[in-house]
C-alpha cells in the first residue's frame, strides 16, 4: 500500500451533508494528520450536480501543503473542451506544486450516474456514441500539449502547433483511468476493450464498487494488457473508492452508509451494492476489508465516509483506524 486517500463530497454541500467550510476543514485535517497521502473530490455536471472539481481542487490546494489533489472521477472528461482543459489542469499542477492526480473516466448512464445523464450530454453538444472516441482522443491531446509545442489532428479537435503554458510542474503529469468494466453485463469483447483502454493508456487504474476478489483479478488483467502494448505495468498505480462507515453497531453504520449513499447518488442502493462498496461497523471490520483490497494488490485506498457527519466519522477514524492503516502504509502521524 502506497498511502491513504480522503474523498471529501463536494456533491454533499447540495443536501446538508456537509459545507464548503467543512469541506475545507476536512482537507486541512487531512493534510496536517499525516494520515493520508491524498484528498479526492467527484465530478458531475447536471446528472450529478455538485461544486465543480476543478474550482474545489483549486481552493484545497489554497489551504493544503503536502496532500496530492485527486478527482475520483473526472466524469465529465469527454464533454469539457480538451484544450481548456488541458490549460486548467496544467496551472492547478503548478499552483499546487505538482500535487495533482487526474483520474478520468466515461462517465455512463447508469442508476449511480444520477438523473438527466443524456440531457448533460446534449447541453454539451456530445453525441452518447462519441464518448469513447473522444475520452481516448483527449488523453493523447492532454498529453501532446503538457509535453510542449503540439499540432493535433484528432476527430473532435484539431489545431496547429501551439505551445501552452503553463505545462504542468510534473513531467510527465499523471492521468489516471476509473474503470469498472463488469464482465457480467458486457460483452467479452467490450469487457476486453476497457481493460485495454487502462493498460494502453493509463497511468494508473481507479475502480469502485468492486469486492477484493474481482479486483485482485482485474487488476492482474490491466497489468497483463499493459505489458501486451509495450508499457511496464510496474509503473502503474492501483486505487479503489471505497465507502466506510464508523460505528460499534454494525447494523447502524450500514443504515447510516445507505440513507447517505442513497441521497447522495439518488438511487436506492441495493444490498449487494453496499456489499460489493465498502465497509461499515467497528474500525476493526472496516480494517479487514481495506487489508483485503491490500492483498489483492491495491496501492491506494480512497476512503469515503459514507454518513451526514463528516466531522465526526473522521475524529473516529484517527483514533485507531487511520494510524493503523498508515503505519501499515509507512507513513506516520
Amino acid at each position: 500500500m502506497d498511502g491513504l486517500g480522503l474523498s471529501l463530497p463536494n456533491r454533499g454541500v447540495l443536501f446538508g451533508a456537509t459545507t464548503p467550510d467543512e469541506m475545507l476543514d476536512l482537507a486541512e485535517r487531512a493534510d496536517a494528520s499525516g494520515f493520508f497521502q491524498s484528498v479526492w473530490v467527484g465530478d458531475g455536471l447536471v446528472a450529478k450536480a455538485r461544486l465543480e472539481a476543478v474550482v474545489s481542487l483549486s481552493a484545497i490546494a489554497a489551504r493544503t501543503t503536502a496532500v496530492q489533489l485527486g478527482v475520483c472521477c473526472l466524469a465529465t472528461f469527454a464533454l469539457r473542451s480538451p484544450v481548456l482543459f488541458a490549460l486548467q489542469w496544467a496551472s492547478l499542477d503548478v499552483l499546487s506544486g505538482g500535487r495533482t492526480r487526474l483520474a478520468v473516466c466515461l462517465g455512463s448512464p447508469t442508476a449511480r450516474s444520477g438523473t438527466n445523464f443524456l440531457a448533460e450530454l446534449d447541453a454539451m453538444g456530445v453525441a452518447r456514441n462519441e464518448r469513447i472516441a473522444r475520452f481516448e482522443e483527449n488523453v493523447d491531446l492532454l498529453r501532446a500539449l503538457w509535453s510542449g509545442p503540439a499540432a493535433f489532428d484528432g476527430s473532435f479537435t484539431s489545431f496547429p502547433e501551439i505551445d501552452l503554458q503553463p505545462r504542468p510542474t510534473q513531467q510527465p503529469c499523471p492521468i489516471w483511468i476509473a474503470s469498472n468494466p463488469n464482465p457480467q453485463t458486457l460483452s467479452a469483447e467490450r469487457y476486453q476493450r476497457a481493460i485495454d483502454r487502462v493498460g494502453r493508456l493509463a497511468d494508473g487504474w481507479q475502480s469502485t464498487v468492486v469486492d477484493p476478489a474481482d479486483f485482485g483479478r482485474q487488476w492482474r488483467e490491466v497489468r497483463e494488457s499493459a505489458e501486451r502494448f509495450g508499457r511496464d505495468p510496474a509503473r502503474l498505480t492501483s486505487s479503489v473508492h471505497l465507502m466506510i462507515n464508523l460505528h460499534d453497531d454494525e447494523q447502524k453504520a450500514r443504515q447510516n452508509a445507505k440513507r447517505f449513499l442513497d441521497t447522495y447518488y439518488s438511487t436506492d442502493v441495493t444490498d449487494a451494492t453496499m456489499d460489493r462498496w465498502g465497509a461499515y461497523g467497528s474500525p476493526e471490520t472496516v480494517l479487514a476489508r481495506i487489508e483485503a483490497y491490500v492483498e489483492e494488490g491495491l496501492d491506494v485506498p480512497i476512503l469515503r465516509f459514507a454518513d451526514s457527519d463528516q466531522t465526526e466519522q473522521l475524529t473516529i477514524a484517527s483514533e485507531w483506524l487511520l494510524p493503523t492503516l498508515a503505519a501499515r502504509a509507512g507513513r506516520t502521524s
